[in-house]
């Protein structure tokens, strides 16, 4: 569900973060890649350990696991919230703090399962920096991370 709020940048910190150290998170071992296939080869080209499947017009995307150090690598992560938790503009903002904590932009793509809350987030950053990140992930879920702008919990 999609909450519309009212909220000083504070508030907005505060609450977040509190959401963050309500969240599962799992990282994933090894590196993955997207690899595209044209849409008339759906289903037979998709991998079944592909984590995602996306399309446009012409080409199925899907991300899957590679170590081919020819390709674009990332690590990846993925957030399951708990139900009813307003975890609105979460993206963005754990987005904001990844470039300025580590000058990297992020892909994030998302699905849903009723049967574990809702909305599921997967995220991906350059497989270069995914030990730092995944740390820094890490001691948000705990509660470990202090918020940037002087918000205490």
């Amino acid at each position: 569900m999609v909450n519309i709020s009212h909220e000083t940048a504070a508030d907005t910190e505060r609450r977040l973060l509190h959401v963050t150290s309500q969240a599962r998170v799992r990282f994933f071992p090894g590196t993955y890649t997207f690899l595209e296939f044209p849409l008339s080869s759906f289903p037979g080209a998709a991998y079944p350990d592909a984590l995602a499947l996306v399309r446009d017009d012409k080409v199925w995307s899907q991300l899957v696991p590679c170590d081919d150090i020819e390709r674009e690598l990332f690590g990846v992560f993925r957030f399951h919230f708990p139900e009813n938790v307003d975890n609105s503009g979460f993206v963005g903002w754990l987005a904001m703090r990844l470039k300025r904590h580590f000058g990297t932009g992020v892909f994030v793509t998302c699905g849903q399962n009723r049967d574990e809350g809702g909305i599921f987030d997967y995220w991906g950053v350059p497989a270069s920096l995914a030990s730092g990140v995944f740390a820094e992930i890490q001691a948000l879920v705990d509660g470990r991370a202090a918020g940037e702008m002087g918000v205490s919990r």
